[in-house]
C-alpha cells in the first residue's frame, strides 16, 4: 500500500477503532482492492455491502475514471410515506398517460430540504451522523401531520407546506447542514424558500385543467410517515440524458459497448457528432466504459433511477412521540422504512376510460429487422453452402418459412429478428392493456410487417379470430423504383402454409396493383 493511501486508510480506520466486526472497508482492503478505490466504490453503492461494492469494482475495471478523484453530490430529501405516497404515485401515472411526461416525473415524489453538495469518499459516514443526529434533536418537535395546501399556475402544480410546520422542516434542515459542516467539512445549503412537494412541471398549458382534477383526487390528511432520505448523484452526468436497455446486446466492434436488460447509459445530446444515424454514444453506469451502441434497444429513463440511497430518518407520526426512545431512531438510520403497507389501487378503469371510443386507425411500423443489425451480408452469416439456413446468432430468428425460390428470397424480403420478434409482442401487450378493441388488420406483403401483425394479434389473443389482410398499396415501392431488381414476396399460398392467418378473400386496391407492374416494367427494361 502507498504511502498516501497508508494515511487515508490511517484517518478513514480511527472511526471503526474498538468494533468487534471488520468495518466494510477492512473487507474490501482484505480482498486485494486499494483504499482509494474502494472508497470510491462504497460511495457509489451507498455504503450497504461489501459484496456490492467489490461487484461494482470488479464490473468498474477497464472504467478509464476509476482513479480520478471525483467525488459523488448528495442531496437531502423528506419523501411521503404510505398511503399518502401510494396515491402520489397513482397521481404520478395518471398524469403521465393522460398529459404526457413532464419534468416533475423525472424524481419521486419529495420535498426538498437540501440542494446538491458534495462530500469526500472518505467523509461519508459523516454525512449519515450528521442525518442521525439532526433526526434525533428535532424528533420531539416534528409535526404530527404535515399539512399541504394544493398550488397551481400555468407551468407549475404542487401542494406548499404551510407556515408552522414548514419552519420545523427547516430547522431539521438547518440542523443537518450543520452538522454536515462540521463532521463532514461539506459546505451544505439547506432549503430557505417555500417548502413544496411539486407534482407537475413544465407541461404543456392545456393541460393545466386535467391536472388539477387528478391533483384534487390526492387528499393531503391521508396516513403519512414522512422520512427524510439522503440521495446521492454522479455529478459528471448531471446535464445528460439517462438511457435504459431493454434488450442485450453483444459488441460486433471494439468501440461499441456491451448491453444488458436494465443497464443505465448516460448520453450527451451534444457529443454526437461521430454517431451514425440509429446509434448514440453514451457512458454505461455499470461498467464506467464509453462506446457507441443501438438507440432502439434503449427507452428514456428518468434522472433520478440511477440515484443511490444512502441512509433514511423516519420520523414516525404513529408512534407517542413523547414515549419515543433515542435509541428507536439509532435503529432506523441504516434506511429502513417503517411505514405501513397497503395494497395498490387498480386503475384499469381508469384505463379503459382513456381508451378511443370512435372508428380509429392504428399505424404500427414494423420490429426490428436482420439485415438492420447485421448488414446485407447477413443471409451469407446465416447459410450453409447447401442453401440450407442455420442461427449464427440469437438474434437470429429460430427458423425461416419456407420459399418456393428458396433462400435466397430472402435477401431482398428480410425476416424480424429475434427482438424484432420481442418488440412485436410487447406493442401488442400494450395495446392488451389499453382495451383498445381491434376488428381489422391491414399489412404490407413484406415478411417482417406480416410477422409483426401476426405477433401483436397473438398478444391480443385475436389470432384465430381476425384473419390479416395483405395489401400491396402499403409496401414501400418507391424505394425499388430506382434499383434494377424488385423484390420477391411470399404468396398468400406460402404465408397460410407458413401458419400466418392471412385472409385469401381480401381483394387488395387495383391502383396498387397497377403500380407494382408498372415498377416491374422499369426494372426489367421496358420503360
Amino acid at each position: 500500500m502507498a504511502a498516501g493511501e497508508t494515511q487515508l486508510y490511517a484517518k478513514v480506520s480511527n472511526k471503526h477503532k474498538g468494533r468487534s466486526t471488520p468495518s466494510l472497508l477492512d473487507t474490501l482492503l482484505g480482498m486485494g482492492f486499494p483504499a482509494h478505490t474502494a472508497l470510491k466504490a462504497l460511495a457509489a453503492t451507498g455504503r450497504k455491502t461489501a459484496e456490492e461494492a467489490s461487484d461494482w469494482l470488479r464490473c468498474h475495471r477497464n472504467d478509464p475514471s476509476l482513479d480520478d478523484p471525483i467525488p459523488q453530490e448528495y442531496a437531502l430529501f423528506l419523501c411521503p410515506t404510505g398511503p399518502l405516497l401510494e396515491k402520489l404515485e397513482e397521481f404520478w401515472k395518471d398524469s403521465k398517460r393522460q398529459c404526457a411526461k413532464n419534468r416533475a416525473h423525472e424524481v419521486f415524489p419529495h420535498i426538498t430540504l437540501c440542494d446538491f453538495f458534495t462530500c469526500e469518499d472518505h467523509k461519508v459516514e459523516c454525512l449519515y451522523e450528521a442525518l442521525k443526529k439532526a433526526g434525533d434533536r428535532i424528533l420531539g418537535s416534528f409535526p404530527p401531520t404535515v399539512p399541504l395546501v394544493l398550488y397551481s399556475s400555468i407551468s407549475y402544480l404542487g401542494f406548499f407546506v404551510s407556515d408552522s410546520p414548514a419552519d420545523v422542516i427547516r430547522e431539521f434542515a438547518m440542523m443537518f447542514a450543520t452538522e454536515a459542516s462540521v463532521l463532514a467539512d461539506c459546505t451544505v445549503k439547506p432549503c430557505t424558500k417555500q417548502l413544496h412537494l411539486t407534482l407537475a412541471h413544465k407541461f404543456y398549458p392545456h393541460h393545466q385543467r386535467t391536472l388539477e382534477q387528478l391533483a384534487r383526487a390526492i387528499h393531503p390528511s391521508l396516513s403519512c410517515q414522512w422520512t427524510a432520505a439522503l440521495y446521492s448523484r454522479d455529478m459528471r452526468f448531471v446535464h445528460y440524458q439517462t438511457l435504459r436497455a431493454l434488450f442485450q446486446y453483444k459488441p460486433q466492434n471494439v468501440d461499441e459497448l456491451t448491453l444488458s436488460p436494465g443497464d443505465y447509459i448516460f448520453v450527451d445530446p451534444t457529443q454526437q457528432e461521430e454517431a451514425s444515424k440509429g446509434w448514440v454514444i453514451g457512458i454505461s453506469q455499470r461498467t464506467g466504459c464509453r462506446g457507441f451502441l443501438p438507440e432502439n434497444y434503449t427507452e428514456q429513463a428518468s434522472e433520478s433511477d440511477t440515484w443511490v440511497k444512502h441512509r433514511t430518518y423516519t420520523f414516525s407520526l404513529a408512534m407517542d412521540l413523547i414515549s419515543r426512545k433515542d435509541g428507536e431512531a439509532s435503529g432506523r438510520r441504516n434506511g429502513e422504512l417503517h411505514a405501513s403497507q397497503m395494497p395498490r389501487g387498480i386503475s384499469s378503469i381508469q384505463a379503459l376510460q382513456a381508451t378511443i371510443a370512435r372508428r380509429s386507425v392504428l399505424v404500427v411500423r414494423h420490429g426490428e429487422r436482420v439485415d438492420q443489425i447485421f448488414g446485407k451480408s447477413w443471409l451469407q452469416q446465416c447459410s450453409t453452402p447447401d442453401g440450407k439456413y442455420y442461427r449464427p446468432d440469437l438474434n437470429f430468428p429460430y427458423s425461416l418459412p419456407r420459399r418456393s425460390n428458396g433462400i435466397k428470397d430472402f435477401e431482398n424480403d428480410p425476416p424480424l429478428s429475434s427482438c424484432g420478434i420481442f418488440q412485436s409482442r410487447m406493442a401488442g401487450e400494450a395495446l392488451l392493456d389499453s382495451g383498445i378493441r381491434v376488428t381489422s388488420v391491414f399489412t404490407s406483403p413484406a415478411l417482417r410487417c406480416v410477422q409483426t401483425a401476426k405477433h401483436i394479434l397473438e398478444e391480443l389473443k385475436l389470432e384465430k379470430k381476425i384473419k390479416i389482410r395483405v395489401e400491396p398499396g402499403i409496401f414501400e415501392w418507391t424505394k425499388w423504383e430506382s434499383g434494377k431488381t424488385t423484390p420477391t414476396l411470399m404468396t398468400l399460398d406460402e404465408l397460410k402454409e407458413a401458419d400466418f392467418n392471412v385472409s385469401t378473400d381480401y381483394r387488395f386496391l387495383l391502383w396498387a396493383c397497377a403500380s407494382v407492374k408498372k415498377i416491374k416494367r422499369k426494372a426489367n427494361g421496358n420503360w
